[in-house]
Formats: C-alpha cells, sequence, structure tokens
C-alpha cells in the first residue's frame, strides 16, 4: 500500500476521502471536531506540496437526497479555522462543472466537495458515480478510516480508477492498531463498555486472545447474561460487582477495574462505562479515563462515544492513540477484511 509521501503530488489534482461526519447540534453547529482535527496533517502535507486539494466526505445520512441543513458549510468554516486557509465548497459532489473547476485550480488551493451523501449512488457504489468522481482527481488518497469498513463508491469504487494511496490519519490508525494486535507490551488490559453486545462478541473474543484481563461495563455483562452469549476466554473476563442504579459502575467495581489497569503497560478501551449523557452517570468512566492516563500504559481508545466523550472532559490528548473509528476500529481489530484498505492494496 503506497502512503501520501510516495507521490510526486506537486501541480496534481488529489482526491482525498476524509471523514469529516461530526455530530451537530440543533443549529447546525458541530459539537465535537475531533475528526476533523485528525484531518489537518493531510491537507497541510498536501498544500505545502503545491498539490490541488479537493476533499470529499459524507455528513449523517440524508438518505440520498439534498438536506439543507446537512450541507458541509459548518465543515468549511471550521477547516478554513485549522488551516488559516481559503477552503471554497462546491455546490455538489460531481458533474462537468466542478470537473471543469478541478483542472483550473491553483496549485496549493482547497475545494471542498459537497455531502457525498446526497447521492443515492454513494451508498450503493454504483460504479458510474465512482468513475464520475475519479473524474475530479489525478490520485485518490484515502483519509477515513472511520468509514474505511463500509463498501461506499468514495471509499472502494474511486481506487480502481485512480493510482491511490493511504493519508497520514490512515497510515497511523492501521499502524496503532496493528501493533496493538501484534506487538502489544504486556499486560494488556481492554476495558469494554457501550451495549450492542453482538457487534462486540467476535471482538472480545479476538482481543482475549492477546489481553491479560477484559474489564466489561454493566450492560454488556446484561446481554451476554440475557442472550446467553458465550465466550471464548471467560477466564480472563472481569465483571461490575455493584453499580449505580443500573446506569454506572459502582465504587467496588471502579476499585476492581483501577487493580487491573495499575498493572497494565497496554490498555485499549473502547465504550463508555456508564449512561454518560446523563452528569450523574459519568463518574465511573471518568474515574477510567483518569485511572488510564495515570497509569503510564500506552493506551488506545475508540468508538464514537467514548472518543467524544474524553475530547469534551479534555483529556484526549493525554491518551497515546484516539481512533476516529467506531465500526471500522472494531471490525480491524477483530480481524476482518477492511474493504477501503484493502482496495489500497
Amino acid at each position: 500500500m503506497k502512503t501520501l509521501r510516495e507521490f510526486n503530488l506537486k501541480g496534481k489534482r488529489i482526491l482525498v476521502r476524509c471523514d469529516f461526519n461530526v455530530p451537530l447540534g440543533e443549529q447546525g453547529d458541530i459539537l465535537d471536531d475531533f475528526r476533523i482535527r485528525q484531518s489537518i496533517p493531510t491537507i497541510e502535507y498536501l498544500t505545502k506540496e503545491r498539490a490541488k486539494v479537493i476533499l470529499m466526505s459524507h455528513l449523517d445520512r440524508p438518505g440520498g437526497k439534498v438536506i439543507e441543513k446537512l450541507r458541509l458549510i459548518p465543515i468549511q468554516d471550521k477547516l478554513m479555522e485549522y488551516l488559516d486557509l481559503s477552503v471554497v465548497k462546491a455546490p455538489d459532489c460531481l458533474g462537468k462543472e466542478i470537473e471543469r473547476w478541478s483542472h483550473q485550480m491553483k496549485n496549493g488551493e482547497i475545494l471542498l466537495l459537497e455531502n457525498l451523501r446526497f447521492h443515492k449512488e454513494e451508498e450503493e457504489n454504483e460504479e458510474g458515480f465512482a468513475k464520475e468522481l475519479a473524474k475530479l482527481g489525478d490520485i485518490y488518497i484515502n483519509d477515513a478510516f472511520g468509514v474505511s469498513h463500509r463498501n461506499h463508491a468514495s471509499v472502494v469504487g474511486v481506487p480502481k480508477f485512480l493510482p491511490s494511496g493511504a493519508g497520514f490519519l490512515l497510515e497511523k490508525e492501521i499502524k496503532v492498531l496493528t501493533g496493538l494486535m501484534e506487538k502489544p507490551k504486556k499486560p494488556l488490559v481492554a476495558i469494554i463498555g457501550g451495549k450492542k453486545v453482538e457487534t462486540k462478541t467476535k471482538l472480545i473474543d479476538k482481543i482475549s486472545e492477546i489481553a491479560d484481563f477484559i474489564l466489561i461495563g454493566g450492560l454488556i455483562k446484561k446481554e451476554i447474561k440475557e442472550k446467553n452469549i458465550q465466550l471464548r476466554y471467560h477466564s480472563k473476563i472481569i465483571e461490575p460487582s455493584d453499580s449505580i442504579e443500573g446506569k454506572d459502575i459502582g465504587p467496588q467495581t471502579i476499585k476492581n477495574f483501577k487493580e487491573k489497569i495499575n498493572l497494565a503497560k497496554t490498555i485499549f478501551w473502547s465504550g463508555p462505562l456508564g449512561k454518560i449523557e446523563e452528569v450523574k452517570f459519568q463518574m465511573g468512566s471518568k474515574t477510567i479515563a483518569q485511572t488510564i492516563i495515570n497509569s503510564g500504559a500506552f493506551s488506545v481508545i475508540g468508538g464514537g462515544e467514548t472518543v467524544e466523550f474524553v475530547n469534551q472532559s479534555g483529556l484526549i490528548e493525554k491518551f497515546n492513540h484516539a481512533s476516529t473509528g467506531g465500526g471500522a476500529m472494531i471490525a480491524f481489530i477483530s480481524g476482518e477484511k477492511i474493504p477501503g484498505i484493502e482496495v489500497l492494496k
């Protein structure tokens, strides 16, 4: 798989798949810009190399039609704030006019395409749509780890028509998560919270092959029992022993979890340990986050809710790696083939 530094970029139209799918408030304001911030190093490198930078992303789930409040205007504003450069936004993501525009761009300029999911062909991975997108670039760069597990046109279709490679963010995600699974410093402690145990059973089983302890949240414990799910390495599982109204881990559980975390040299955490949307049930997750930081272990966190919570708590920079992927990260660690990465090979 080629990476960004291996291309001659000057004067070339670089079509970059980013993941700007950020949470929005009622007024269309961005609630958490973590994913946008993570894309900045790749964009800055391209502008310094005097490339013509064409950015594409989706936002939310418009269902193949134009929804005004899901236009990428807030993304454009945030990019200009972080890059301190002009970013022009196109009225659509493909078409003759935009193709002509891409050729007329000056070196170092940035064009942001409109929400890809305004076209149903994006999620359908329609070949003609991918071909039209590919006309806008000379080289394709995937820097959107968070959507790389999806068979969508901008992820797996476009690379079939252009020389392709990985941006800095995608490269970093692959390196860190591969290192976590193949060469972690031991002991390795994994913390799995949240819900939807069906999507996490494979993750728990896979990481249990190398982890010394798996600490699970209350909802995961409840679902395992209710659905009679059999885990392959049950002896490694540490369950909550008490709770606060069934919506947060209790003091004894926090004490037990802290003991295991303080033994660790590597820690992986995905999924909150309580109903974090309510402040009174945030204590367990906050305490565990701080314990991970204080432990000095190499720390990897992931999953949308976890990363958003840690970011809003002002602690994100204190973790060694915060993954931009939720489903993509779970699939990667579970050992599944990731379509958006496979196509780059």
